[in-house]
């Protein structure tokens, strides 16, 4: 998300908010500004549930709380090797269902005292109970048990062999300090003073928030990583795309991170010259979801889309090449089945369908629909060939692509009736079925074995109703393999594909922009500024913004 900056009076509006943050030559030189859409509220593991669980809060409390372990640059969620030292300095394996983790002697809390093995078992006691973390707790299904031994080394134990136990045991939930918490009553620590005053042990420190202005933070100076360059964070908040772009361009904020559409954006910060864009591989995954059911009732099959001859037409009549250029230029894929670009399966995977006009005419022929009218738009027995687009008018990106997926498939005789809603109602008749073609989006994990909560029969997100006994047992055979288990998750993609429950359109690459006085920038596709820690700040630029 981006912006750009007021110039005269409003920097001196936003200094007088919170003094030291805009960065003028006469102001501190190693504090940042961030704009963002979203602010922060329940930035604590363990309370991140429902509406709670989104990426203000989650990117938050990586800059308070540190992780046992990292993902290393290749995002490798199988095996043990992918992952980098955090609060934990190393780990052994035992056997096929034993993890041990040896604590960083040097990890303290902001208070001064020392992180041991005890906050560990407190923190995973919370986040697998699931009366307190519903959502948290199925994550953590596959662990049976965690001990202590010692101050500085606790042992995970797992229900059954399988590729991801490390991610799991140091992905999902980053340990809470036990001395301050366990005389809270487990479920008051969400109205608890430690919510609006958090102590971690992660880089950064907590100083203030102001509701929908910003929230400060501090360099943590006993950090067992070592004290951050950067001293001073200001996350601002601007729900309003434009405004976060006018923020970044006048020099109210010093990064942001994802530059909204259009593409003219883009083109107008690449033209400023002391900003830097950067491109991060992103979560997202864009796709029109076919109903498999009726939607007016869902004990029938759909009466057109039932037929994969109708669908595989609508997937070939489609240049998916063309609409993801027209919308993200360089900055973004088609991508082969449901695979955003963070998955690491997506890597070797096949390339997509091309489009086939003929083809697809062909087969909604053979399907018994023609244009007996010569209106344009096919038809059988009377009834024209057309379905519904369902889709939130708070999206840019898909009501651009959504006309022209309408002139295209018009080119083949389908007509396709936009229908855009606002987000709490198109969310509704989504979960509730009652669409014929849904324009989705989602954002995922970084571990393939989130595939299961949309495609597979029993996925609590397969509002499509979508079911190939064959996929879910693919998927189980992944989730359970040890070793490399790419080859499976290939034939799981391939699957899908075939059964085309959807039609895969856009894996886009985000673009963020960082002010060029800050040195080792890096960004992880998982938690824009995690890395923030390893920043250092170079000599002002002789441009305008500093």
């Amino acid at each position: 998300m981006i912006r750009i900056r007021a110039i005269v009076a409003a920097v001196v509006a936003l200094t007088a908010a919170y003094p030291g943050a805009a960065q003028t030559d006469a102001g501190r030189p190693t504090s940042i500004v961030i704009v963002t859409g979203s602010q922060a509220t329940v930035p604590i593991p363990t309370l991140m549930e429902g509406s709670a669980s989104n990426v203000a809060n989650m990117e938050m409390a990586d800059q308070l709380f540190l992780r046992l372990a990292g993902l290393g640059p290749t995002l490798m969620t199988a095996g043990d090797n992918g992952f980098v030292p955090l609060l934990a300095r190393s780990w052994s394996r035992r056997d096929s269902v034993t993890l041990a983790f040896d604590l960083d002697p040097r990890a303290r809390w902001q208070d001064g005292v020392p992180v041991t093995s005890r906050d560990v078992l407190f923190t995973l006691r919370r986040a697998r109970n699931r009366d307190l973390a519903p959502q948290l707790s199925e994550l953590l299904k596959h662990i049976s048990g965690i001990i202590a031994e010692g101050d500085h080394r606790v042992v995970f134990t797992f229900s059954h062999p399988y590729a991801e136990q490390l991610y799991d045991a140091t992905f999902h939930v980053a340990p809470l300090p036990a001395h301050l918490l366990d005389t809270i009553p487990p479920e008051a620590l969400a109205r608890s003073s430690f919510v609006t005053q958090p102590v971690g042990d992660g880089p950064y420190r907590w100083v203030r928030s102001v509701p929908g202005q910003f929230v400060e933070l501090a360099a943590n100076p006993d950090f067992l990583l070592g004290k951050p360059a950067i001293d001073r964070v200001i996350v601002r908040v601007a729900a309003d795309p434009n405004a976060r772009m006018n923020y970044l361009l006048s020099g109210e904020a010093d990064a942001m991170d994802n530059v909204p559409p259009p593409l003219s954006n883009l083109e107008r910060l690449a033209g400023v010259p002391w900003l830097r864009l950067i491109p991060v591989p992103s979560p997202t995954l864009g796709y029109i979801l076919f109903n498999q059911r009726d939607p007016r009732s869902q004990d029938r099959p759909h009466p057109i889309l039932s037929d994969i001859r109708v669908r595989r037409a609508i997937l070939l009549s489609l240049d998916r090449p063309l609409l993801v250029r027209a919308v993200f230029g360089s900055y973004g894929e088609v991508p082969f089945g449901p695979a955003s670009p963070i998955l690491w399966i997506r890597h070797g995977a096949p390339k997509p369908e091309r489009q086939n006009l003929p083809e697809a005419r062909r087969l909604l022929r053979l399907a018994g629909w023609r244009d007996s009218n010569r209106d344009g738009i096919l038809d059988r027995q009377g009834v024209p060939l057309g379905f519904t687009l369902s889709l939130p008018n708070t999206s840019a990106i898909r009501k651009q692509l959504a006309a022209l997926l309408q002139e295209q498939l018009r080119a083949v005789g389908i007509h396709l009736e936009l229908q855009q809603y606002e987000f709490p109602v198109w969310n509704e008749r989504r979960n509730a079925g009652e669409f014929d073609i849904d324009f989705s989006a989602s954002s995922q994990d970084p571990t393939p074995s989130g595939l299961t909560q949309s495609w597979s029969c029993t996925g609590g997100s397969n509002v499509g109703k979508y079911c190939d006994p064959q996929v879910d047992s693919l998927m189980l055979r992944a989730i359970l393999g040890r070793g490399d288990t790419k080859q499976l998750w290939h034939e799981v993609l391939r699957r899908i594909e075939a059964d085309l429950p959807a039609v895969f359109l856009y894996a886009p690459t985000y673009v963020y922009a960082v002010h060029r006085r800050f040195r080792n920038v890096s960004l992880s596709p998982t938690s824009s500024w995690t890395l923030l820690r390893d920043w250092t700040v170079g000599p002002e630029t002789a441009t305008r913004g500093r």
